[in-house]
């Protein structure tokens, strides 16, 4: 009963409730990001909260003391000043229960409008890269009923099991990957819901889906995690986001970016051997790949560029119009950035004037790192946990212990994606620069419209990739 055409879970609300909405209604599965779902929710409430969806759907949350404590930090009457900047919210730490309470209520919420209204499925979309949002995600997803996760961007091993424990009201926790860690020496992150003051409940167990780039990853998986494994989404290296790093010495093209060889091409014939049903990705966004995928034995296909820039995803209307016109131009570029991440994997950046990929806008931005999301945890002298980024200002990572060269040319991807969205953090009277990711088929995304049409929906992709 598995759905042939997965939507990606995209960038910070890119794979916002309401895309993923209209995919689950069209009888696939629609994802919404898990990415820093908490500072979203801040900042909608900031907005005003247009149309009261978020406030509607808060109703439905079984802890109206947390709802209301959250309302009367962030909730701003009409909406805040466009020149005034969005109050912060709690970076992840692993010591900080305000950002695990922001980020339950956030995914409850964004999975809970995701959900409305229909009987389709809705997954969640999480990285294993941000470690410490995970367990409060999960919880949050699940509270709200979320039929899938689906995670990669590292080994997920720990996530079935985690699965099951709040499904069987238990406490669940994962160990933090930590740098400079002694041999021996353990990080944990923990989270009982009865410490928040949620009653035991029973709670679905929703489908896990390894999101992974090799063979090796999909057997360690299938044979070693921590639960049972549903699924896997086999990416390649032109879907957007973060890519897995070519194996081996990083060699870069003449353009400067990552090459791959035929070493970092999945087996398809051995993953398939697993029994588990997978779904292809990277470049299957378009007519005739559905097929394709599905004569190798794939379930299906993941596709996320091609609803990126559809009517109900959450990028900016005016980055939608111009991504659409560049297509129809001809003139999209999609350059893959070994170094923009503070994560250090490849990411794919798609280039426009006026955003990150401008090297001018780049330098003249000031670095900070207020959001957090991408920080490392790092083992201090005293064997306490701090926190660092390669994105912040130089002097403050190298002083934390950081080598220099690992600043050399890394954007913040935290707030470039937010501003994507509409959520643009303002500082000194101007708004953070946009960073855009999209994968290769960001050229072909004006094959959706229709004729004399602007703009295409979430259910004209996927009239066109199953009619293909």
């Amino acid at each position: 009963m598995h759905p042939s055409i997965i939507q990606g879970g995209m960038g910070v609300a890119v794979s916002n409730w309401s895309l993923a909405r209209a995919v689950s209604q069209t009888g696939q599965l629609g994802v919404v990001s898990g990415t820093a779902l908490g500072t979203v929710l801040a900042r909608r409430l900031q907005d005003g909260d247009p149309g009261g969806l978020m406030r509607q759907a808060m109703e439905a949350f079984p802890l109206p003391y947390l709802v209301e404590r959250v309302l009367q930090r962030y909730f701003i009457p009409g909406g805040k000043a466009a020149d005034q900047p969005y109050r912060g919210t709690p970076m992840p730490n692993l010591a900080q229960k305000l950002h695990a309470e922001l980020t339950i209520l956030g995914c409850f919420l964004e999975v809970h409008l995701a959900k409305r209204g229909h009987d389709g499925a809705v997954g969640i979309n999480l990285l294993e890269k941000i470690q410490i949002p995970t367990l409060s995600s999960l919880y949050g997803a699940m509270l709200a009923g979320v039929d899938y996760v689906l995670m990669g961007a590292g080994i997920p091993r720990a996530i079935p099991r985690i699965l099951d424990q709040y499904a069987a009201n238990e406490p669940a926790e994962m160990k933090i990957d930590v740098q400079g860690a002694l041999e021996g020496e353990s990080f944990i992150d923990r989270l009982d819901p009865t410490d928040y003051g949620f009653e035991k409940m029973q709670l679905k167990r929703p489908a896990f889906i390894g999101i992974i780039s090799s063979t090796v990853l999909a057997k360690t998986l299938a044979k070693r995690a921590e639960g049972s494994v549903e699924g896997f989404v086999v990416e390649g290296a032109s879907a957007g986001g973060h890519n897995a790093p070519p194996r081996g010495p990083l060699q870069l093209s003449e353009s400067g970016e990552p090459i791959f060889t035929e070493r970092d091409q999945p087996d398809i014939a051995t993953i398939r051997d697993l029994g588990l049903p997978f779904w292809l990705a990277g470049a299957y966004g378009r007519p005739g790949k559905l097929a394709e995928a599905q004569a190798l034995g794939a379930q299906g296909i993941q596709v996320g560029t091609a609803f990126a820039f559809c009517e109900e995803s959450g990028l900016d209307p005016e980055v939608k119009s111009r991504a659409i016109s560049q297509s129809l131009a001809g003139e999209t570029k999609v350059f893959t950035d070994p170094y923009a991440s503070p994560t250090g994997f490849p990411f794919k950046v798609l280039e426009a004037d006026g955003t990150l990929s401008d090297d001018e806008v780049y330098q003249d931005r000031q670095r900070v790192c207020d959001l957090g999301y991408l920080r490392t945890p790092y083992r201090r002298e005293d064997g306490s946990v701090g926190y660092r980024c390669p994105g912040e200002p130089e002097q403050n990572y190298v002083r934390k212990g950081g080598a220099p060269e690992e600043t050399l040319g890394r954007k913040c991807v935290c707030n470039g994606l937010m501003s994507g969205v509409g959520m643009a953090q303002t500082r000194k009277g101007k708004p953070e620069p946009i960073l855009l990711t999209a994968g290769d088929d960001a050229r072909r995304i004006s094959d959706f419209l229709k004729d004399d049409e602007e703009s295409y929906t979430a259910a004209d992709v996927v009239a066109s990739l199953i009619k293909g």
